[in-house]
């Protein structure tokens, strides 16, 4: 793959400043996010001419054809220095621009991410549901993708990802590990996740929970015993759940949320924020874990009473993202602006805990 001269340099200066994000759109300098902010790289505006000249020497005829067919496309890229990205082309006025994320050379300790311990617990779970949750840029396939490789460094098994694209490449490890790419190995995730379940795995992890059909394979597959994670655009566990449910109908509906109820063993919900001092970002998450309580409120569509229940449930490692806010505040690892900006209770978020 030939790249640019141009994106070349700001493929390189993005690795110097540990960027999480490249953007590339006409009228405005390039631009990079640094630490959740943006940042323009020069002075110099790009036109749409530059950015046709980038597609042409970065994509291939197959994508270039899939772009002018579909408006829009994410493909991977292996970069000498950036390492590895995510590579996303659409229209703005007629005209392709880009987004380009960097995926990172390694995986992070669940430390060093700020993950809570109960992730792990649910990485272990022989079967069942796991939802990693948040806005995009949220940090959910990084979660998703530190999951897998706990399992792959403890469990004789085999692991299948279906992504859109792949963004960390897994070697095998105690674990047999197959990751297809969208629109590279297959045409969908609700077709890719139907012929998983042919392929004997143990766990099963779908980039996202996007299409109803997805949803309904997905639980099957987790009530049969398999492993699934996931992720989901959701700022809460309640509205995940919701959300889930929700996209259904009728009878339909009602075998969904039996389903869901009977195979979710947890959700995460995340949200990166800027630290106190502006030098890099911090995790506040929210914590739902499937215990008898839980799945009787789902069953019984009583999601008003989701909040309250986390609230209560720290020894089970819940917890609500009110509380994970104001614990990162009274750390002073965030100020109490960002932890108020957040909040969905600012009543609650007072400066005296």
């Amino acid at each position: 793959m030939n790249i640019h001269p141009f994106l070349e340099s700001l493929l390189v200066e993005a690795a110097r400043l540990q960027a999480s994000d490249l953007h590339l759109i006409a009228g405005l300098p390039a631009s990079l996010r640094v630490n959740g902010e943006i940042i323009f790289v020069s002075n110099d505006v790009l036109y749409p001419e530059h950015l046709e000249a980038i597609s042409l020497q970065l994509l291939n005829s197959s994508q270039l054809e899939t772009f002018e067919k579909d408006w829009e496309l994410c493909v991977s890229l292996n970069h000498d220095v950036a390492g590895r990205l995510r590579v996303t082309a659409y229209k703005h006025n007629g005209r392709i621009e880009f987004s380009f994320r960097f995926c990172g050379g390694y995986i992070p300790t669940r430390e060093e991410l700020g993950l809570p311990d109960k992730i792990d617990d649910l990485a272990r779970k022989p079967n069942g549901l796991v939802l990693v949750c948040g806005a995009t840029g949220a940090g959910k396939t990084t979660t998703l993708n530190y999951m897998v490789n706990l399992i792959n460094n403890e469990r004789r098994c085999k692991i299948v990802t279906i992504e859109d694209p792949i963004e960390h490449v897994h070697i095998n490890q105690k674990a047999i590990v197959v990751q297809q790419e969208l629109l590279t190995d297959t045409h969908s995730f609700r077709r890719a996740l139907t012929h998983v379940l042919r392929q004997d795995p143990d766990v099963i992890v779908v980039g996202e929970m996007r299409e109803p059909e997805t949803i309904m394979t997905a639980l099957t597959a987790a009530e049969t015993g398999h492993l699934v994670l996931s992720t989901l655009h959701s700022t809460s566990a309640t509205q995940a759940i919701e959300r889930i449910t929700g996209i259904f109908d009728g009878s339909t509906q009602k075998q969904v949320v039996l389903q869901f109820a009977n195979s979710l063993q947890g959700i995460i919900v995340q949200q990166l924020l800027p630290s106190a001092d502006r030098s890099h970002r911090v995790l506040a998450y929210e914590v739902l874990v499937a215990t008898s309580a839980i799945r009787n409120i789902i069953r019984e569509g009583q999601f008003h009473a989701l909040e309250n229940c986390l609230q209560t449930s720290a020894r089970e490692g819940m917890n609500t993202m009110d509380a994970s806010l104001l614990d990162l505040y009274q750390k002073t690892r965030i100020s109490y602006d960002t932890a108020l900006s957040r909040a969905r209770h600012p009543a609650n978020m007072t400066k005296g805990g």
